[in-house]
């Protein structure tokens, strides 16, 4: 299972619309698309979890490709869990 990072997504966009983009590379097994919390319109970015081969297959197609309603170019990348900010105290 692979967990994808989404950033430039359209303020209107949905978890049901982002879907329906990814599940054409396979099944998307759980998406987390942030909203803000007063509006309740996406934040622009969200996380989607595919199969391994298949998130490969999105990432490759999605990443740098424009959909309608988005003002830039979509960013799809493999969420590093390594790369985690605050993992501690500095001392």
């Amino acid at each position: 299972m692979k967990k994808l990072f989404v950033s430039n997504l359209s303020p209107d966009a949905t978890e049901a619309s982002v879907s329906a983009l990814f599940s054409e590379f396979g099944k998307v097994r759980s998406i987390k698309i942030i909203t803000d919390i007063f509006s309740g319109r996406c934040k622009g970015f969200g996380f989607i979890e595919m199969e391994g081969h298949e998130a490969r297959a999105a990432q490759a197609a999605l990443d740098g490709k424009t959909v309608p309603g988005a003002e830039m170019a979509l960013r799809v990348r493999f969420e590093d869990p390594k790369a985690k900010k605050g993992r501690g105290r500095r001392r």
